[in-house]
């Protein structure tokens, strides 16, 4: 992350065939430093990968300055976001993810310092990101063109160098507070499935075939995503915690306790972060699963299970699933999460006991699913229809008592009038 010192650089080394012509080492990048060549492990094709290693490799030369009480002017933001990497990342529950945003931001803010940190260039940096390709994708393996970064993608990043400059300055680092202006905030979309649509997500991951050589066979490749798919409604549980889930207590992961049908989500060993991850209590149909998972060695060591081996990730065989089910290409694995909140609320559950299940706030719970309760604003609408007691005149000037005496009038005017 910090500029190269000279001398160091990527090469790429040309592919080397032995006498008889035959491939012998395919064309692939080194780093350069001096005299010395240390290989990236990436092929010609994988010069996003390399880059990074050569960031990578860069960093571990570079001693990060930690002078207390600089002035903004003095730091440079790349100081700031190595710190960050080298301190608090490694804690996060997905580091690899806040390693590559890390690395992404080094790209813009290299040249500048924090006192160059202001609401112009946050501005220009969005402007800059915007629009650019996704570069994990890797369009030359899946045939499919690279996403576009949005807006959202953007603040998300923005919101990690924010982070990194509070870190920076809560250690005492800098003299001065220095404040990241953020995009605003995309509308959060409230996206959720109906039993039907779960029913066709479960039969087309149960169903899928592995396909070889354009033709299908007979064997099964998205049982596993079935599984994860039960858990993922029953328990609201998001996407990392259910694969990273064990069958028995292990150091950094979380586990289920099958004897007494908890659900232990927060890996052991690690501190209550914002996501919360509560242990949960499992449905009975949902530990009787489990169970047989386990009694016909499906599970052994973790929940889902792909080959023997716990899994890391169901995003590519989640979008596979829900391509063959004909949704909306947007669903997305944490949509079960959503989904689980959204039926609980519909079948008029308490809220506190559904925001403990769910491992959020009675507030967030009501804010953003609240209207799929049977009682939301119930009483509200009872009294603003409800017809009024007999105490209660709601058009006094209508119901003015007449008198005889009026009606005499009325009838002598008109016999004038005749």
């Amino acid at each position: 992350m910090p500029r190269p010192a000279k001398g160091c650089r990527l090469w790429l080394e040309p592919e080397e065939r032995d006498k008889g012509g035959k491939l012998v080492r395919r064309s692939s990048w080194v780093i350069k430093d001096g005299p010395r060549k240390i290989r990236t492990g990436c092929l010609r094709e994988d010069r996003a990968g390399a880059e990074r290693a050569l960031a990578e490799y860069i960093a571990s030369k570079y001693q990060v300055p930690r002078d207390l009480n600089r002035h903004p002017a003095e730091i440079l933001v790349l100081d700031v976001l190595n710190i960050y990497l080298a301190d608090t990342a490694p804690k996060h529950a997905r580091p690899e993810e806040t390693k590559q945003r890390v690395m992404t931001l080094a790209d813009f803010w290299q040249p500048f310092t924090l006192a160059d940190v202001n609401g112009t260039r946050c501005r220009e940096y969005v402007t800059w990101r915007v629009g650019q390709r996704w570069r994990s994708a890797k369009p030359e393996q899946t045939g499919n063109v690279a996403r576009l970064v949005t807006e959202a993608a953007a603040r998300r990043e923005l919101e990690d160098l924010r982070a990194a400059i509070n870190y920076h300055r809560r250690e005492g680092l800098c003299s001065e507070v220095v404040s990241v202006v953020l995009p605003e905030k995309a509308p959060s979309r409230e996206q959720w499935l109906t039993r039907g649509q779960v029913a066709r997500l479960l039969w087309a991951a149960w169903r899928a075939r592995q396909v070889m050589r354009d033709q299908r066979t007979e064997r099964a490749v998205g049982r596993h995503l079935a599984r994860f798919i039960l858990v993922a409604l029953y328990t609201g549980t998001r996407h990392s915690a259910i694969c990273g889930a064990a069958l028995m207590p292990t150091i950094g992961r979380g586990h289920v306790d099958l004897d007494r049908g908890v659900f232990y989500r927060r890996p052991r060993g690690a501190r209550e972060t914002k996501k919360r991850q509560p242990p949960v209590r499992l449905p009975g149909r949902l530990l009787a699963h489990l169970r047989r998972w386990e009694r016909l060695g499906i599970a052994k060591a973790a929940v889902v299970e792909w080959n023997g081996k716990p899994i890391r990730s169901v995003r590519k065989a989640f979008a596979a699933a829900v391509k063959a089910a004909g949704l909306d290409g947007k669903i997305t694995p944490h949509v079960l999460r959503h989904t689980a909140a959204t039926w609980a609320m519909q079948a008029g559950g308490d809220l506190w006991q559904i925001a403990g299940f769910l491992g959020m706030t009675v507030e967030v719970l009501e804010r953003v699913y609240g209207h799929h309760h049977p009682d939301f604003q119930r009483d509200a609408a009872a009294a603003i229809a409800r017809s009024p007691g007999p105490k209660w005149d709601r058009n006094p000037v209508n119901k003015t008592r007449r008198t005889s005496a009026n009606v005499t009038k009325i009838a002598d005017f008109s016999s004038g009038g005749r």
